[in-house]
């Protein structure tokens, strides 16, 4: 009989396979930072290349990411954000994997692209959420790095970038 996983349930299995298989990102050539964004390297690449094309669900669950984690940046940025305001951050960035899983409906290559990112996504939101050895400010970093390899290997013109 096989195993069925609801909506919601569906990411976190995608995303758990995905680090355990070993999948990871880097940042190939990314502009250097004073901070690091995420303790795996991204082995992303660019579509012959070119940037991924995405489809609508992709974008407006990557905006509203992005939109949450710039609502939070400075205090973030400035180590100022309490450890109990991350979890709903935390949320925020699991509804929106959520969401793009659900309805995302990209050709098989892209997806794979896709799929490193959410699996840094994921794992930088429950860094945020506390279920992690790890600080919650470290999952945000994490996440944000996810955002910074969203925006370089996807072709996204409404997606406005976390500036840091």
């Amino acid at each position: 009989m096989p195993i069925r996983l609801s909506p919601i349930a569906l990411p976190f299995a995608l995303a758990a396979g995905l680090l355990f298989s070993g999948l990871s990102l880097a940042s190939d050539g990314a502009a250097i930072h004073q901070h690091d964004h995420g303790d795996a390297p991204f082995e992303l690449h660019l579509n012959n290349g070119e940037q991924w094309a995405i489809d609508a669900p992709l974008s407006k669950a990557m905006g509203e990411i992005g939109q949450a984690m710039r609502e939070s940046l400075q205090v973030i940025h400035e180590d100022r954000l309490a450890a109990e305001d991350y979890v709903p951050l935390a949320k925020r960035v699991n509804d929106g994997v959520a969401y793009m899983v659900a309805n995302c409906q990209l050709p098989p290559a892209a997806d794979a692209q896709l799929h490193m990112i959410i699996a840094q996504l994921m794992a930088g939101a429950e860094k945020m959420a506390g279920s992690s050895a790890d600080s919650p400010r470290d999952g945000a970093v994490q996440v944000i790095g996810a955002l910074d390899a969203y925006d370089k290997y996807f072709d996204d013109p409404s997606f406005v970038p976390v500036a840091h």
